[in-house]
């Protein structure tokens, strides 16, 4: 009997993942990661981990598995929490989740995981592992949940071949409401729980409060950028070599206050992301105002009105070479070379057509249809059909 370490989240996903895995015989043990001990910037008066907690236990007791509390609150904050305020703090927006299963989830838990003889770890994510053989070794394969609503490859796109070997995703290739009907049969507590959302697992975190534990509010000006300003009539120079010409696509806007007229105050660049249009509290605007920039040198937001503003849009995105993440590392691509995928940009957003472009410093990742709201320290991941081959940060 192989052993499973289930990371028992006190979700519906992750109970009915121990309960499939012990019907195909694995001896199974639940494991709830506590990752967070200051309450004072959830959104809720109740302690979300508690009741998490409680709902993994009564759960794995239900299953008659064995279940142990392992806190990781300090790996966490390190890797984590204080990843998040440099990002910040840079003017970039993190991916909490994607660190998350990178760093903690699929790294640090599972260490503790197979330090207590387990063969394999266990989640609840909605994605399906293959494996195959290139050149005489097995390769492993991420690949896209059955249930394309809820699909969460995307968040595991930083897991490398190592990791994934010793993943396994039991509910991958049913639909959610399947996974809730054998919660409801198995008369788990968490059947009808509803989804988590918010931090990995911080609970529902106040993000500017959250930040305001380290980054001060500093008054700073909101400028309006006309659609029609010169600066979006740009002319590409039709001469430009193909890496010149896709670095011009990525580049980064270089705005100024006398580009625009002053429209509002704000507390903080650093709180605020592109594409944003909540918390910007400037009233009297024909259209809503999205956020097209920030800069957090001059502590600066550059607006503009509707979703179609032309700020918002670009056709091609930069990721550092070091920042190149293959997991299938068999595919990767040498310098000049190029691969049609399909790729996105944020969980949930539908695969879009895309060619990646490998040069000596890094990738340029050229979209078919230009992207709104192409957003630092993100993460693109790209897609050989179902399966996620690679991903990077957006620089």
């Amino acid at each position: 009997m192989k052993r499973v370490v289930v990371g028992l989240s006190g979700g519906v996903d992750s109970s009915v993942a121990a309960y499939l895995l012990q019907q195909q015989g694995y001896e199974v043990i639940g494991l709830f990661m506590k990752n967070w001990h200051d309450d004072s910037v959830t959104i809720s008066n109740e302690c979300p981990w508690l009741e998490d907690s409680n709902d993994a236990l009564l759960v794995a007791e239900k299953l008659g598995i064995p279940f142990q509390t392992v806190d990781l609150s300090e790996e966490y904050k390190e890797k984590i929490v204080d990843y998040m305020f440099n990002e910040y703090e840079k003017g970039r927006t993190p991916n909490p989740d994607v660190l998350c299963n990178r760093e903690i989830k699929f790294d640090v838990f599972m260490k503790i995981a197979l330090s207590l003889g387990a063969d394999y770890v266990a989640t609840g994510h909605y994605c399906q592992k293959s494996e195959i053989e290139v050149n005489g070794k097995t390769v492993y394969q991420l690949k896209a949940g059955a249930d394309t609503n809820k699909d969460q490859s995307y968040f595991l796109c930083q897991l490398s071949q190592e990791q994934l070997a010793k993943s396994l995703f039991p509910i991958g290739e049913l639909t959610k409401p399947e996974v809730r009907e054998i919660a409801a049969q198995m008369d788990l507590i968490t059947a009808e729980k509803k989804d988590s959302q918010g931090l990995c697992f911080i609970g529902k975190v106040r993000l500017p409060e959250f930040l305001q534990q380290k980054l001060q509010p500093k008054d700073g000006i909101i400028i309006q950028i006309d659609k029609n300003d010169p600066v979006y009539s740009f002319e590409k120079d039709t001469e430009l070599a193909l890496e010149e010409s896709l670095m011009s696509d990525a580049r980064k806007i270089p705005y100024t206050p006398n580009m625009g007229k002053v429209v509002g105050k704000h507390q903080g660049a650093h709180y605020f992301t592109i594409g944003q249009r909540k918390g910007l509290n400037v009233g009297g605007t024909t259209d809503p105002l999205f956020i097209i920039a920030t800069n957090v040198e001059t502590n600066t937001i550059y607006t503009g009105l509707t979703s179609q503003h032309p700020g918002l849009f670009k056709s091609a995105l930069f990721i550092e070479k070091n920042e190149v993440h293959w997991i299938r590392e068999d595919l990767s691509l040498a310098n000049g070379a190029t691969m049609q995928v399909m790729a996105r940009i944020r969980y949930r957003q539908p695969l879009q057509s895309a060619t990646l472009h490998q040069f000596e410093n890094g990738m340029y990742v050229a979209f078919d249809e230009p992207q709104s709201a192409i957003t630092e320290g993100q993460f693109v991941a790209w897609y050989l059909g179902e399966e996620l081959v690679g991903s990077g940060v957006i620089s």
